[in-house]
């Protein structure tokens, strides 16, 4: 929720999300975290957006670097997003909240509309029956649309690739919207694209806390060979949890990272002397000198810096 609600100045919708927020409140937003699983065994006894432990998976743990789609796929980014969107932003038509960005709902009902008779989201469902005709029903195609953009957009399907489900090599959400990764949302969705530009920044806006099983590198940077990076790419704030010896890669994001209790290092994609060291009030900060490589990296708690032609020692 923090990432959905924090400013992203220069954008159409979301330079200024206090309206959003407040409105949240004023139509009385609930998200009810609950144990196990999505089984209709455990409603809610209040009107609220249900998220279930066994699909929110930290950072770090095997269910995120597993990518564990068919047990614990991640769908906070997609619930979360339905409340901000059903409470605060606002659902235009039959029984949808006042919302604080109406232009902003209509944007979004047209590009929904577009991909549908485009046939570029529900791909292969009949509007008339099943789900379709559900959301029609309730008046939630905006939403759930939105949700497939989103996760594409931060790259929560790029892993997807299930044997069984031939889809999966080439499409996102299960299989029924035609983009899995934020490239593709931009070449085969424009609109969709659009509209995220509008109200979401191009990376995640909270501090990711890592699981304190992990040892070993993780990855902020892009790797084919590491499927989970799909999404830790749009990462930028890390704390490590627990005292595992562990490290972290990089992106081309301006990071801000904290170690554990354990010895870490911070994995940069240069050599030393294309970088500049600097202490500040306690902090290590290291810059990048090559644009657009490894940005700027403000780093308390960690014991080295691994360069690709050698390490230096910060304790």
């Amino acid at each position: 929720m923090q990432h959905y609600l924090t400013d992203v100045p220069g954008t159409a919708y979301g330079s200024d999300k206090s309206d959003v927020a407040n409105k949240m409140a004023e139509n009385s937003a609930v998200l009810a975290l609950l144990n196990f699983r999505d089984d209709g065994s455990n409603k809610t006894r209040v009107p609220a957006q249900s998220l279930f432990e066994e699909e929110l998976p930290v950072e770090g743990h095997p269910w995120y670097m597993e990518n564990q789609y068919n047990e614990h796929r991640d769908a906070a980014f997609e619930e979360i997003l339905h409340m901000v969107h059903d409470y605060g932003i606002g659902v235009d038509g039959r029984g949808g909240n006042p919302g604080a960005l109406p232009a902003y709902q209509a944007l979004i009902r047209g590009a929904q509309e577009l991909a549908l008779s485009n046939g570029i989201w529900a791909m292969g469902m009949n509007p008339d029956e099943g789900w379709l005709k559900e959301l029609k029903a309730e008046n939630s195609l905006t939403q759930e649309y939105l949700a497939s953009v989103v996760d594409s957009w931060y790259g929560l399907w790029g892993a997807w690739n299930d044997s069984s489900v031939p889809e999966s090599s080439e499409r996102g959400m299960w299989g029924f919207y035609i983009a899995k990764t934020r490239e593709e949302v931009e070449t085969e969705d424009p609109q969709g694209a659009g509209i995220s530009r509008m109200f979401l920044a191009d990376s995640l806006s909270y501090n990711a806390r890592i699981d304190s099983s992990l040892s070993g590198v993780f990855s902020l940077r892009f790797d084919e060979s590491l499927p989970y990076t799909h999404k830790s790419r749009y990462l930028k704030d890390i704390t490590l949890t627990g005292e595992l010896d562990s490290s972290l890669r990089v992106n081309s994001f301006d990071n801000d990272l904290t170690g554990n209790s354990g010895i870490n290092a911070v994995v940069f994609s240069g050599k030393e002397s294309e970088y500049t060291i600097t202490k500040q009030n306690g902090l290590t900060v290291v810059t990048d000198s090559i644009a657009g490589r490894d940005g700027v990296n403000t780093l308390r708690y960690f014991e080295m810096l691994e360069f690709t032609d050698g390490t230096v020692m910060l304790k």
